[in-house]
């Protein structure tokens, strides 16, 4: 499997995987229950994922709008 596919999927695992061992309300971090915070943070992270694949991708290499 392609580096930029394995990149995609770890949005899907740190969101979905980790929700069980995540799910934790005591801890509030910013004001929020540990759980949404855990929701919150992959939302960000998945569009700093998103904009390395955007990068990396040969696709977006060749310039110029088709």
């Amino acid at each position: 499997m392609k580096q930029i596919h394995l990149l995609g999927l770890i949005p899907f695992i740190g969101m979905l995987g980790g929700l069980p061992f995540a799910n934790k309300v005591t801890p509030y971090i910013l004001g929020m229950p540990f759980l949404l915070f855990w929701i919150v943070l992959w939302v960000i992270l998945s569009s700093v994922v998103m904009a390395i694949i955007n990068f990396i991708d040969p696709a977006n290499q060749e310039g110029g709008i088709q």
